[in-house]
């Protein structure tokens, strides 16, 4: 059922510019989550406070989303730390309003925990449920922070009682779980742990010259990017030290793009100050670029520009930019802390370094310049993590879930989220490699399928060789052949499942080995001309193998199907067809598919041919009708001859 979303972020608007000191990730999570909800049917309203007199009282983000501007406190903006003191008008505000609607609100959707304490007063008075994601936990702000975290110390009982009272608990990764039940004694069963995300439609690979031109940045040499708020803990004076020492000590020829900042006096702002005073210090003056906030629209711009993505906070709830340079797919570099340890892989999609720590950042740097192939690899990987695991449409689903289980949706099934993430996880890759293959393969089907095709018209047959999985889709494309697929009147086609016939593979794989028996076969019924379908997922299965080898011999025409990189098996082929994946499930997911494909392709094809030949026949046997006035008097008709 839809369910209509009152989403509580008192002081992160989707409608504010990013990158300032209280502009970032949670502006995104909430705008994000909100749009992918409303996609799903549902209805969501966004309750933010009002920083600006002039800013309408209601404005619509898009379809079944508004973003509702809350009078609570002087219109302008505060810093968060002094956001306190307004919150219970903040929350009288929103349980009159709530009171008065027709329709009530399914759920609250709390982010950050003055949010969460508007929420609580919220289900105190109306009894609606509800959700928090906290983005940040103030026990642990406070150790990394110190002195400098400036929220009250009332913040701590506030999220006790929050963490106590809430209905479900949104944690972004393992480490934002784990600090909950060891700071805060939440209850796991209470966690939910679902990521945040990103839009395929947004950020996605693109060529690095298209966007550097975009950008007006130079089209050669080596590019660093770093994306977010500028603010200490976000440690990009650790970047430029590291920048510093990469060039003075590795020889590492690079720049550095710094995105981000307040969207007013930038210049004047004291961390762009302090940052600034670090490059000339380190000498790096003419190699550090401030770009200042930039819009959603050109980050993916500079994200595809740069070589490889940094981001080496001293701790970080989530980390939305890592996620997003890995869409686009950069290799990406991060501090080995919260969120940063859950999205990047450590040396799969890019490296994790302590945080803090300059010389092995520069390390890092230099050693994955120095390394093109390998900054390659980690990008594709990442693009590929990013793809299957983080899409705001997965979270979106993850999320509904969790509405359904506060609001008592006894139609939703009662599976666990790690269940439906399993599935959704399933399923996108299966459709991205589909769509991969779809690409990739649809020349080489056709051309398959007129080898086979070919080869029946001619008298030929074709023999299918594979294990497992792969032999049941053998016996499923001889199946199909020999009996019918789409058209039940015609005749049927020669087709042969190797290893189906017992007595000749057991015998022979006893007497002789395993590794040869489908060869044997091959060479007792394949004629020149036949064709071969040899099916691997991995393409080294060594029986397969050797049937193609035989077949080859013999002079059959072979096709292979397989997965990965082809392995021997597509060495061996005229014709290979290759799942572009890893996964074994994925790469068997398209085989059954392609199965189909060919049954219908051949088919077509044979019929058409049969049909055109039969056509052929009774044109020459069509009556000849004399032209008129020539004088013949039988009025009857004459054969055309063909002796």
């Amino acid at each position: 059922m839809p369910y209509r979303v009152a989403m509580v972020s008192e002081h992160a608007s989707p409608l504010s510019a990013l990158g300032g000191v209280d502009r970032g990730g949670q502006n995104v999570y909430v705008g994000s989550l909100a749009t992918h909800l409303a996609a799903l049917g549902h209805e969501v309203d966004i309750f933010t406070r009002r920083e600006d007199a002039r800013l309408p009282h209601e404005i619509e983000l898009a379809p079944r989303v508004r973003v509702i501007h809350v009078p609570a406190g002087p219109a302008e903006a505060l810093p968060k730390e002094d956001l306190l003191p307004h919150m219970e008008r903040f929350a009288s505000w929103m349980i009159d309003r709530m009171a008065r609607e027709r329709r009530p609100y399914d759920v609250v959707h709390a982010n950050f925990w003055m949010s969460a304490l508007v929420a609580f007063r919220i289900k105190r008075a109306l009894r609606v449920p509800y959700v928090v994601t906290f983005h940040a936990l103030g026990r642990v702000r406070r150790q990394h922070q110190g002195t400098d975290d400036h929220f009250p110390d009332d913040r701590f009982d506030i999220e006790d009682q929050v963490v106590a009272d809430a209905d479900r608990i949104i944690a972004e990764c393992p480490q934002d779980e784990a600090d909950l039940i060891a700071l805060y004694a939440a209850q796991p069963a209470k966690l939910a742990m679902i990521p945040g995300g990103f839009d395929p439609r947004e950020f996605a690979p693109e060529s690095r010259q298209l966007a550097r031109l975009t950008l007006g940045l130079p089209l050669e040499g080596r590019l660093l990017l770093s994306v977010g708020r500028l603010v200490p803990r976000k440690g990009v004076d650790t970047l430029i030290r590291a920048l510093a020492i990469a060039r003075r000590e590795h020889g590492v020829d690079t720049r550095l793009v710094v995105v981000g900042g307040p969207p007013a006096g930038f210049d004047d702002d004291p961390e762009v100050c302090r940052l600034r005073a670090v490059t000339a210090s380190e000498g790096v003056v003419g190699a550090v670029d401030f770009a200042g906030p930039r819009g959603r629209e050109e980050l993916r711009h500079f994200y595809n520009a740069a070589d490889i993505f940094i981001s080496v906070p001293a701790y970080e709830p989530f980390g939305m930019t890592p996620l997003e340079a890995m869409a686009c797919g950069r290799p990406v570099i991060g501090s080995d802390v919260g969120g940063i340890k859950f999205t990047v892989k450590e040396r799969e999609t890019g490296f994790r370094v302590p945080a803090g720590d300059p010389v092995a950042l520069a390390d890092r740097i230099a050693y994955l310049l120095k390394h093109p192939a390998m900054m390659k690899q980690f990008g594709d990987r990442g693009a590929e993590r990013a793809t299957q695991f983080f899409t705001w449409a997965r979270v979106a689903r993850a999320v509904e879930t969790v509405y359904a289980e506060v609001a008592g949706d006894a139609g939703m099934p009662a599976a666990s989220l790690a269940d439906l993430a399993t599935v959704d996880c399933r399923f996108e890759g299966a459709l991205r490699t589909l769509h991969e293959s779809q690409q990739s393969l649809r020349a080489g089907i056709v051309r398959s399928a007129d080898a086979i095709a070919g080869a029946m018209l001619a008298g030929g047959k074709l023999l299918i060789a594979g294990n497992g999985g792969s032999a049941a889709d053998a016996q499923h494309l001889a199946a199909e052949f020999v009996g019918r697929f789409r058209h039940p009147q015609r005749r049927a086609l020669p087709a042969i499942t190797l290893g189906s016939e017992l007595a000749s593979l057991t015998a022979w794989s006893n007497d002789v080995g395993y590794d040869d028996a489908m060869a044997r076969q091959v060479e007792a019924l394949g004629r020149s001309g036949d064709v071969l379908l040899a099916i691997s997922t991995s393409g080294t299965s060594r029986n397969v193998i050797h049937a193609a080898e035989a077949g080859r011999r013999r002079g059959l025409r072979i096709v292979a199907m397989t997965g990965s990189d082809g392995g021997d098996l597509g060495t061996h082929a005229d014709e290979a067809l290759v799942v572009p994946s890893q996964n074994t499930q994925h790469i068997q997911e398209v085989h059954g598919v392609l199965v189909h494909l060919l049954a219908e392709l051949v088919e077509e094809k044979v019929l058409a041919r049969e049909e055109r030949v039969a056509a052929s026949r009774e044109r020459l046997l069509l009556p000849v009708l004399p032209p008129a006035g020539n004088g013949n008097s039988h009025g009857g008709s004459e054969l055309v001859s063909t002796s």
